[in-house]
């Protein structure tokens, strides 16, 4: 049997907002070792998620045997939609599950809400992610890269994204003009958050898709940061930090016959 109580209820709301415009169904695996993981690619095979949710992701967690949840996320996320932010929320599921049991319990009013959501079968490769080595690492506020992905949008289809030792460069180039934001590492000792840091081992130049990038901001609300690691001619990973675990996206760039 799993059953997760999470303190507050906007924790997996913000989860599967973050993710469920990207990818439509996907599985999630549950273990008393893992926590809860979800590995899935979006339709164009373009961007990588990679979530992961440890036991301190929770109040209480319980997992007695691995279990796969095959979940439709737009449903899952109406189902959400019910309960309050700041609600008690559990998810309970049997050890063979047909079924996904979501329950609501209100911390001021005696009110306990139950939802059920039917499972599904999914066809999904789980790939092996290794640890790769990176030409360089950033670290920025999310709101400040969230804010570049949506502006640098409205000019251009793709995303530049330039890196040196000294600055790191997000430029667009589009029909109706060009646009550029330079962001210099800096240390904020008042708000560690606010900070910037570049590491380096060499500089890189690559190009994304703008769409995807609107995508991945949707993630912006669970973490204040986000770290982007980028390596020449592989795909970029794009890190938001959880309690316990993370989200990440592995997108790939665009090359020159792609623009």
């Amino acid at each position: 049997m799993l059953e997760g109580k999470f303190e507050q209820a906007s924790l997996l709301k913000k989860v599967i907002e973050s993710i469920k415009d990207s990818v439509k169904l996907c599985n999630f695996n549950c273990s008393a070792e893992q926590g809860i993981t979800v590995q899935a690619i979006d339709d164009s095979r373009v961007l990588l998620i990679a979530l992961k949710m440890d036991a301190g992701c929770f109040q209480e967690y319980r997992c007695d045997r691995d279990l796969v949840l095959g979940l439709d996320l737009e449903s899952l996320g109406k189902i959400l939609r019910q309960g309050n932010n700041d609600d008690y929320l559990t998810v309970i599921a049997e050890d063979t599950p047909d079924k996904l049991l979501v329950v609501f319990e209100d911390k001021k009013k005696d009110r306990i809400s139950e939802f059920e959501l039917k499972l599904m079968d999914i066809d999904s490769d789980v790939l092996s992610i290794d640890d790769m080595d990176n030409d360089c690492s950033i670290t920025l506020p999310s709101a400040e890269f969230a804010k570049i992905a949506r502006d640098m949008k409205t000019l251009s289809e793709s995303l530049q994204i330039l890196v040196t030792k000294d600055s790191v460069k997000f430029a667009a180039e589009g029909t109706i003009g060009n646009g550029s934001v330079i962001l210099k590492p800096h240390t904020d000792m008042d708000e560690p958050d606010e900070s910037i840091r570049i590491d380096l081992n060499q500089p890189v130049n690559l190009t994304f898709g703008a769409k995807y990038l609107n995508d991945i901001v949707k993630a912006t609300a669970l973490s204040p940061t986000v770290t982007i690691k980028l390596t020449d001619k592989a795909p970029a990973l794009f890190e938001y930090r959880l309690p316990s675990g993370y989200l990440r996206y592995y997108l790939a760039p665009k090359f020159e016959d792609e623009e």
